[in-house]
Parts: C-alpha cells; sequence; structure tokens
C-alpha cells in the first residue's frame, strides 16, 4: 500500500469540509525465423536506375515484410515487444543496405526520402517500446498491434507516395490492419453502469488532473468488475453522483483512448482504488488533483 499525502481527496462531508529482455511466445519466435534472408551487403553496382533500383525494392520489401507478419499473430504482450524489436532492427538493416546504394540523379530525391523515413519508424517503434507493451496489457494485444502497424504505415507514407508517382512499388508486403476505430469520449457524468438498489448516498467527484476517468462505485464485498455504479468524469470537470446505495469502496481507472465495449482505456491506463470506506449516511466529495495536503490513501490495482 501506497500513501499517497499529496492527494487531496478532501474525504469529508459536504457540509462542514474544508526493461528486462523478455521471451517471445511461440508464434513470435516461428514467425521470425520464416523471414526472408536479408539483402546482400554488397550493392548492386551503380548508379541504379528505375528498373535496377525497382529490384532492389523488391528484395528489400520481402525482408521488411517478413520482419512484419510476426506483428498480425501475437497473442501476448511480451510477444509483441519482441515482434517491435525485431522489426526495428530489420528496418534499421534496411536503412544500411539503402545507403549503400547509388541511384540516378531522377531517383535521389525519392532514394533518400525513403531511408530517412524507415530510420524514423524505426526510432518510433524502439522509443515507444515500453508504452506500447502497457497498452497492450490494458487495451488488448490485437488492437495495440493494429495501432503499430498504422503508424508503421504513417512514418512510411510519404515516402510510398513518391516512390508511386515514379512507377516504382515498395512496402507492398506489409499487413493492412483497415481504418482505426472510431474514437469516442463519453461525456462528462455519463453514466456507463448502474445495477442494484439505489440509496440516499451522494459523491462529488473533481477531476483536476489530465486525464480522463471512469469511476466505479463498487459495493462492500463486490469486485472492482462488478460496480453499482460507473461513471465517466473528463480531465478538468466535475459531477456529482446520486442515489447510492449502500456501504461501497472507489475505484477508478484512467487513460486515453476509450473502448465503449469493454469500458476500459486502451492507451496509458492505470487502475487505482480508495483505501477508505464510504457509508451512504454522509455526502463526499473527492479531489483527484495531488495536493500538498491530501488525507487519502490510494492503492494500484490490478487491470479490471
Amino acid at each position: 500500500m501506497r500513501r499517497w499525502a499529496a492527494l487531496c481527496v478532501g474525504l469529508c462531508l459536504l457540509t462542514g469540509c474544508g526493461a528486462d529482455p523478455r521471451r517471445p511466445d511461440p508464434v513470435t519466435s516461428a514467425s521470425s525465423s520464416s523471414a526472408p534472408a536479408p539483402a546482400a551487403t554488397v550493392p548492386t553496382a551503380g548508379p541504379l536506375g528505375t528498373s535496377a533500383y525497382q529490384a532492389e525494392l523488391t528484395r528489400i520489401d520481402q525482408v521488411l515484410g517478413g520482419s512484419a507478419r510476426p506483428l498480425t499473430r501475437v497473442r501476448t504482450a511480451e510477444g509483441l515487444g519482441v515482434a517491435i524489436t525485431t522489426l526495428a532492427q530489420s528496418l534499421n538493416t534496411i536503412a544500411i543496405r539503402l545507403a549503400a546504394l547509388t541511384v540516378t540523379s531522377r531517383l535521389s530525391a525519392v532514394h533518400q526520402l525513403l531511408q530517412t523515413r524507415i530510420g524514423v519508424a524505426a526510432t518510433r517503434l524502439t522509443s515507444t517500446l515500453g508504452q506500447t507493451e502497457d497498452d497492450a496489457r490494458c487495451g488488448g494485444v490485437a488492437y495495440t498491434s493494429q495501432k503499430v502497424q498504422r503508424q508503421l504505415r504513417t512514418d512510411l507514407s510519404t515516402a510510398l507516395t513518391q516512390l508511386t508517382e515514379l512507377k516504382l512499388r515498395f512496402g507492398t508486403t506489409l499487413p493492412d490492419p483497415g481504418p482505426a476505430p472510431k474514437e469516442e469520449r463519453p461525456a462528462s457524468g455519463e453514466v456507463l453502469v448502474r445495477r442494484g438498489t439505489a440509496g440516499s448516498g451522494r459523491l462529488k467527484i473533481t477531476n483536476g488532473t489530465a486525464k480522463d476517468v471512469a469511476i466505479s462505485i463498487v459495493n462492500d464485498g463486490r469486485p472492482p468488475g462488478s460496480p453499482q455504479i460507473m461513471v465517466y468524469l473528463r480531465a478538468a470537470g466535475t459531477i456529482t453522483v446520486n442515489r447510492i446505495g449502500g456501504t461501497y469502496h472507489l475505484y477508478f481507472k484512467s487513460g486515453s483512448d476509450w473502448d465503449p465495449q469493454h469500458r476500459k482505456f486502451r492507451s496509458d491506463c492505470s487502475f487505482k482504488k480508495f483505501e477508505q470506506t464510504f457509508t451512504p449516511a454522509q455526502g463526499w466529495q473527492i479531489n483527484l488533483q495531488p495536493q500538498p495536503n491530501g488525507n487519502a490513501t490510494l492503492t494500484e490495482v490490478e487491470a479490471y
């Protein structure tokens, strides 16, 4: 248990208040080993014209596709991390191979752009690896993997467009996860769950943080996944929840990219519980904004 002395949760009456490497999953291991062999390290004599350059791009594209396909088959956050690391290494190898090529002046600009965008993609994969694995644990491996695949396509898109304009093909082996789901963000105060018998309890909640939260009011003895009431509160918002029945505990999860079907955040998520027990005979108010004179204790809990 962790003391959050800086969290002003004003538990009071309204009337009287003042990275270690991880083991890959079996699918990732099998997929990685089946990737095509890297292109030869000795570049073809140049400068390369359109046909010869296309032949090089085709060989490199096969390597890229072999490294990207495991993203479509991972089943665990750890496996996703391994697939991302392997893909980033492959992109760096491809960038080195491209840098060793000499092309005609007509192709030099797009050739340089392709190297740059591949470097950007590799850097992004490496720098966001930890956050991506965390997102996979809270938002789901399949969804997070598809998000990585879309970002890869976005990072390479300007180069792919210019190659197409020159009648050159590249990136055709990349997996296509389809369009991203439409982003949904409930309004502050939207009740996501209400079940059980209503009572006279009242709770005022102020979210002074920079993240949206979903607050679960859970009756004593019930798990957090079975709340009496779950309500959404946007960043910097304030709501009052009425008709709360019985003694209850308070949980909240925060993050971004809300999943309305499963009632959870897909990215940057965290899960916490107040140690205080709340009773319906009192009207409580809480403030999630950390304060020097905070008087509440919070603990981190497993995802729910």
